[in-house]
């Protein structure tokens, strides 16, 4: 399989270090204008230029019957977001020998039953085990789990949708079960293991996990709209049913952290993150779009590393732009809103002159590195 080109520069004069303020301030109007367009209730947006951040913007309502502003400390769910997180930490395993991708996950997760097929890690990172998606309603769980490997029962005993390796299909269950093999793996809870060898050596210090028992500071609302277009609260839902999956929380901020250590190889190598973008290849020889925990698909009409998530209340995007060497990053607390879309708005502003005034956002233009 050919690797993604990650590093690579392709002739396209990437932005200098020193993005000028005046240029931000086209940026920040645009995803206002973009904002008031889409009807999204509140999302932050932030920049970073070769792993250094130039811009963090926050705009709407974090909490609309109580008038609170979105703030760049506003904390959102980062629905799949978390998928790549996960990988991270399957692969610092298996870069340690401590997590073999290509075995059976049956050998860290045991109460997983045998299915005709064998099913890895791999496999499960790359969205092709077979694994189903959700089912129904169980979208909507609103049960609390206390750890990552009772939720595997909402599928566990079910047939694979189809043998491994043979199609791509996108399965946040999926990526459950490799959490589970992340745990074993590592002999520590799962979120611990994450915590410790993902989330603070990038500095992510306001990322965790969505509990929804807890009291987490700066948590935003979720948003939805109903049938006939109207504003209204997003369903409940606990995220621990997924958490490898897609049951976090973060700042925009901490994204573009977890963007920056990646590519300076802080947490994975070279030649782990290169493996971790090649685009995985089905029996048959089909090429997907997707690697191990990262989309390999243009964004924006743009070559990108990225992964973008969805869920009540929120719609999000994480896009490395390698040609470029720049990081975007969009949350918000919309489950109906279009970040890629964002993203391409921001690209534009930050490409093309303008001389549109600074809007009512709340935003910060940093000059140099934080």
């Amino acid at each position: 399989m050919r690797p993604f080109a990650v590093f690579a520069f392709c002739g396209i004069a990437a932005f200098t270090q020193a993005i000028p303020a005046e240029r931000m301030r086209r940026v920040e109007a645009a995803v206002e204008a973009e904002r008031s367009r889409q009807g999204v209730a509140g999302m932050t947006a932030a920049v970073a230029v070769r792993g250094v951040t130039k811009w963090v913007g926050a705009f709407g309502r974090a909490d609309l019957e109580n008038d609170i502003p979105v703030k760049t400390v506003t904390v959102f769910r980062t629905g799949s977001l978390a998928k790549p997180m996960t990988a991270a930490a399957a692969l610092h395993l298996w870069e340690r020998g401590k997590l073999d991708l290509d075995a059976p996950v049956q050998k860290y997760v045991p109460s997983f039953p045998e299915k005709p097929w064998r099913i890895s890690v791999r496999m499960l990172l790359g969205h092709l085990g077979g694994i189903r998606h959700y089912r129904g309603e169980e979208i909507d769980s609103a049960r609390h789990f206390r750890d990552v490997v009772e939720p595997l029962r909402f599928f566990s005993a079910d047939s694979l949708a189809h043998p491994p390796r043979t199609k791509y299909l996108y399965s946040s269950y999926g990526y459950n079960l490799a959490g589970a093999a992340v745990e074993a793996a590592a002999g520590v809870p799962f979120l611990d293991y994450l915590r410790e060898n993902v989330l603070n050596a990038a500095g992510m210090f306001a990322t965790r996990d969505d509990n929804a028992w807890e009291i987490v500071p700066n948590r935003t609302r979720w948003y939805t709209k109903s049938k006939d277009g109207r504003l209204i609260n997003a369903p409940l839902a606990d995220t621990s049913n997924k958490v490898p999956g897609g049951g976090m929380l973060t700042t925009a901020e901490d994204l573009l952290r977890f963007a920056a250590a990646w590519e300076q190889e802080k947490l994975l190598k070279r030649a782990t993150m290169q493996m971790q973008t090649e685009r995985q290849k089905l029996a048959d020889g089909t090429l997907t779009g997707y690697g191990l925990g990262w989309n390999v698909s243009p964004v924006a009409g743009k070559n990108a590393v990225s992964h973008s998530g969805s869920q009540q209340g929120c719609k999000t995007i994480l896009a490395m732009f390698p040609e470029t060497k720049t990081t975007v990053v969009v949350l918000t607390n919309s489950d109906y809103a279009e970040p890629a879309k964002f993203v391409e708005v921001i690209l534009k502003a930050l490409e093309t002159p303008s001389n549109m005034s600074r809007v009512n956002g709340v935003g910060r233009v940093v000059t140099g590195p934080n």
